[in-house]
């Protein structure tokens, strides 16, 4: 029984009863049934006090054992308290979970004594799994934001990361769309080590506060779709990290946040590749950064192959930027001589207003500098008008068309 539950009203061998007499849907046209279940089935209570984990847990060992395609419900107008788990495939059909009602996290921090306290709802080696059905994933982070140490600046605070909230590891073929994500004690929705991945039609808030909270996080994951998104937290509403190919990023209503970013890369002397990656049609509003890579002095690896097209700011502190020696800690980083090498990169039709003097930052290393950079079409002022600045630091490549500010690239062929 999962620690801290009530006695289950439903076990395992009661869920495959359940199953057995699940309400079982037939499609026109389709090949085989499928199998409805819901979390009321195992017994969950649903008044977002009582502990519901370890029928979700009998729920989803049935929904993954079931012989037909299942399709574990979690029911309108209800909410399910669900303490830290781990929900693990291989299951025997692909398996949608349609969350029409609210999944929520224990309150407090306390909760997760004994336990990875960076997991919350984590998904593990599940092919195929579909997530829908317009409800709300809170992550209820008050206390955990409150407690670290980038708020609270008096000890005691921590220091260790918090849980993700909605968490896939070693996933094919996953797809989450149409629910909201919201008060993630850390990243909302993150993928590591995912394949064929879809992030579309959602909505994910925090306040813009709350650290560490990005929308969005892949780590060592390819052939992504992030689209049509609305996304407003406290740290990016995109980010990519380690070895990510074969990203898009599509149709997204950022901030307030901290941008969309490729890295940070390299930490703690990593190799990391980062590449193919197409961010476009995107609105940016009241964030601290535009669009962004960001790697450690020492890292090794690239980042190559993106483009940026089609970005609209407004009042956007730091609208473009490269930097290749973003240092996020509380002493100053050493000088190193590797770097993550930045190649390829193109910004294309970026216009609006920058928060900041300065709209366009390029700094790269003085060992391995930014190589093929484009600025085509940019315009970008400052916040009531006057001109903004734009500065390079051994970065190589040309401005196409109209860019202001003026570009420190080489103008090039329109």
């Amino acid at each position: 029984m999962v620690p801290g539950a009530r006695a289950p009203a439903a076990s395992v061998l009661r869920g495959l009863v359940a199953l057995a007499g699940a309400a079982v849907l037939w499609f026109s046209g389709a090949a085989e049934a499928r199998v409805l279940l819901t979390l009321d089935d195992f017994g969950a209570v649903g008044d977002g006090i009582a502990n519901d984990t370890q029928a979700f847990v009998d729920a989803w060992t049935a929904a993954c054992g079931s012989e037909e395609q299942a399709v574990l419900a979690v029911p309108v107008a209800k909410a399910y308290q669900i303490w830290p788990v781990q929900l693990s495939g291989p299951c025997k059909k692909k398996l949608k979970l349609l969350i029409a009602g609210t999944i929520v996290a224990p309150a407090s921090p306390d909760e997760w004594a004994g336990r990875d306290p960076m997991k919350w709802l984590y998904i593990y080696g599940v092919d195929g799994l579909s997530v829908s059905g317009g409800g709300t994933i809170d992550g209820v982070g008050q206390e955990w934001w409150a407690r670290s140490c980038k708020r609270k600046k008096t000890q005691p605070c921590n220091t260790r990361p918090p849980p993700r909230a909605l968490h896939f590891e070693e996933c094919r073929g996953v797809s989450v769309q149409g629910v909201t994500l919201q008060n993630g004690p850390q990243f909302h929705l993150s993928f590591t080590r995912c394949t064929d991945v879809k992030a579309n039609f959602l909505r994910v808030v925090a306040p813009a506060d709350s650290p560490n909270t990005d929308g969005v996080h892949l780590n060592d994951s390819s052939r992504v779709q992030i689209t049509d998104n609305l996304i407003s937290t406290g740290d990016d509403c995109v980010s990519m990290v380690g070895n990510c190919s074969d990203v898009r990023v599509r149709d997204i209503s950022c901030g307030p946040g901290h941008g969309i970013s490729i890295g940070s890369l390299g930490k703690n002397r990593t190799t990391d590749r980062v590449e193919n990656v197409r961010v476009d049609t995107c609105l940016l509003t009241n964030t601290t950064n535009g669009v962004r890579i960001k790697s450690w002095q020492g890292g090794m690896g690239s980042a190559r192959d993106l483009r940026f097209e089609s970005i609209v700011m407004k009042n956007v502190s730091n609208p473009i930027i490269i930097d290749q020696y973003y240092c996020d800690q509380p002493t100053p980083c050493a000088n190193q001589t590797e770097a993550v090498e930045v190649r390829k990169v193109e910004f294309v039709d970026v216009r609006g207003t920058s928060a900041t003097a300065q709209a366009i930052k390029i700094a790269c290393s003085d060992t391995l500098p930014c190589r093929e950079l484009e600025l085509r079409n940019v315009n970008l002022t400052m916040v009531g008008g006057g001109a903004a600045t734009a500065s390079c630091y051994r970065a190589s490549g040309k401005a196409v068309g109209a860019v202001a500010p003026a570009s420190c690239l080489a103008k090039g062929d329109p």
